[in-house]
């Protein structure tokens, strides 16, 4: 597909935030919106393209889709966008509100915010899962007025001003008919509602800012980047409209031994000159614990084994594992006793006219190689 990546389309980086994506599209929604940059017939174009790239970084479940699969959809195999300009920001009529300060309807009671939580977890934690409890600043319904924002006791009142819609109309007459611009009320503020005695915990807004304590369960088989979901647990919503969803992003700090490519696990062992030209049997250790791996006579330095099941647990899965990649380097000993060099020199012998033939060999090879033969 030749779509751009979404984050170059709205010019921000792939770890910025819903607030800087949404600000990111109205500045740009503002310039590329063919009624307003009529002189650039390629505006409608991009303005749809813009749209589209909201349209899916704006909704967290499509983002982290987006994410690890690109414009791919691995559900359905259909690439992201081709379904007009929807999302939570809208479309036209959003488009609308931003020009000419109207609306066509009500918002009514807003879902709340979702909230991103970076979790650094050991790698044997990625490969057994854990729980872990984390605490977040969040906002949530206020315990004393539950979120009316009015005192207990007293009532909320219906706004005068618009009579609880929340939006004011104003009608002008033109030459082409009469235009009915619809505007948030100013009075409640889009509410339809007004309050007369705050309540004295959350001051009227109906929310109150917490830090909360919330337990997070990993499954086995995470990696740096993966993101859960939490229902619920994100910024309080309007009354009446649920909380929003808490993601936390995992990072999985390095580990001394293993290093992780997918699923598979690698590692690296030093072998003596003596294993690798006899052969020998010696202990890998792996997440599972100690495994024996067997090195035949005339290993090379560099040679990879593979122990199957002993890498990452799929993620989702709990039962199928990558594996474990061990690759072997031989060690030269540097320090020798006489009786040791001696012993050298000997086996130097024995090798003797073989030796010298596979040296020969070898820079025969390479001079060909040169050459072009």
């Amino acid at each position: 597909m030749n779509k751009r990546d979404y984050y170059e389309v709205l010019g921000v980086s792939q770890s910025a935030s819903q607030d800087e994506i949404k600000k990111a599209y109205r500045s740009l929604a503002r310039k590329l919106h063919p009624d307003v940059n009529k002189d650039d017939p390629s505006a409608a174009e991009k303005f749809k393209e813009v749209s589209e790239a909201y349209e899916v970084l704006s909704d967290p479940e499509k983002r982290a889709q987006y994410d690890r699969f690109g414009h791919q959809d691995p559900m359905q195999g259909a690439g992201f966008g081709g379904a007009g300009f929807q999302g939570d920001f809208g479309g036209f009529s959003d488009i609308f509100d931003m020009f000419f300060g109207g609306g066509g309807r009500s918002r009514g009671p807003q879902r709340g915010a979702d909230l991103e939580y970076t979790l650094a977890i050991d790698f044997k934690d990625a490969a057994f899962g854990l729980t872990k409890e984390i605490e977040i600043p969040r906002t949530e319904t206020c315990p004393v007025c539950s979120g009316s924002g009015a005192k207990p006791g007293t009532k909320v009142e219906t706004c005068p001003t618009c009579h609880g819609s929340g939006m004011q109309e104003f009608i002008t007459n033109t030459p082409l008919g009469r235009m009915v611009n619809r505007r948030t009320c100013p009075t409640c503020q889009g509410t339809g509602k007004r309050i007369t005695t705050p309540c004295t915990e959350c001051r009227g807004s109906g929310t109150v800012r917490r830090r909360r304590k919330i337990e997070v369960k990993i499954p086995p088989g995470v990696d740096t980047g993966t993101r859960l979901r939490i229902n619920g647990a994100g910024e309080a919503g309007d009354q009446g409209a649920p909380p929003g969803d808490l993601y936390i992003v995992i990072r999985v700090n390095k580990h001394d031994f293993f290093s992780r490519d997918g699923n598979d696990v690698y590692c690296e062992i030093p072998i003596t000159f003596v294993q690798a030209a006899l052969g020998d049997e010696i202990t890998v250790p792996t997440l599972y614990g100690r495994e024996t791996l067997r090195i035949p006579e005339g290993t090379q330095t560099g040679t990879v084994f593979q122990l199957r099941g002993k890498g990452m647990p799929r993620l989702g899965n709990g039962v199928s594992r990558g594996d474990q990649r061990v690759r072997v380097v031989v060690q030269t000993p540097s320090r020798l006793t006489e009786r040791q060099k001696e012993l050298f020199r000997e086996l130097s012998r024995e090798f003797g006219e073989e030796a010298h033939e596979q040296s020969r060999s070898f820079f025969d090879r390479v001079k060909s190689a040169l050459r072009g033969d």
